[in-house]
């Protein structure tokens, strides 16, 4: 199976890989490890075609293997596989790029002898109205001022890494989307900020949970302290 894209449409016809703990940013390099006969399968067939994967979350967190096909988010990320290692027992070790989010349009049926999930999508852009700049340059000093402060409250050893240059000369969306994808979040929490179409909603969704996070670490919510990194 090959990808096909209508490029006209920002419709592209893409292998899906279902997960139930990892949502993937654009932008951002994810390791996975493949293992289910189905994925790869999945994989191998991406390898021989464009090396695309399309990466979607599941809707309700199941633990272990999941039969079937597991009801999914409608909104995702494509990724490219940048690099593959294929090992003896037929598993791979791959590493994704995600490249662009979309939201699946439908499931064509299934033929006889594909193992895996195809889903007609549309491609999605991130969107960064110019009115939303000077909004955005402030929802991102204040998401790296409360990020800051909670690297000194949970792992103070890491403080004099947190630099003003950091974050110097990385473009918004990356920006954003490196947090999203990095931090310690819940998958549902990273699910809602992959389907915000604007930078800055996502900017300011981002801060939102960091500054909850901040809050629970001082005792003003129930919750417990987690680890940032």
């Amino acid at each position: 199976y090959l990808p096909s894209m209508d490029a006209a449409a920002q419709r592209v016809r893409i292998p899906i890989f279902p997960l139930s703990n990892v949502v993937v940013f654009p932008g951002v390099q994810t390791p996975l490890h493949i293992f289910e006969p189905r994925y790869r399968a999945m994989t191998a067939d991406a390898l021989a075609g464009e090396r695309l994967l399309g990466m979607a979350a599941f809707r309700e967190e199941q633990p272990g293997l999941a039969p079937g096909d597991p009801a999914i988010h409608p909104y995702g990320c494509l990724g490219t596989i940048q690099g593959a290692e294929k090992l003896e027992d037929g598993r791979f070790n791959i590493a994704l790029l995600g490249t662009r989010r979309f939201r699946i349009e439908s499931e064509p049926p299934r033929p006889a002898g594909r193992l895996y999930r195809v889903a007609e999508v549309t491609l999605l852009d991130e969107i960064l109205p110019p009115d939303d700049v000077p909004l955005l340059a402030e929802a991102r000093r204040q998401t790296i001022a409360v990020f800051s402060e909670l690297v000194r409250r949970t792992n103070p050893e890491r403080t004099p890494d947190l630099g003003d240059d950091l974050f110097t000369g990385v473009e918004d969306a990356l920006f954003v989307n490196t947090f999203c994808q990095l931090l310690e979040l819940e998958p549902l929490e990273k699910q809602s900020l992959l389907q915000a179409d604007r930078v800055l909603d996502s900017c300011e969704r981002l801060e939102t949970l960091l500054r909850f996070r901040l809050a629970e670490l001082s005792g003003h919510v129930p919750g417990g302290e987690r680890s940032w990194h």
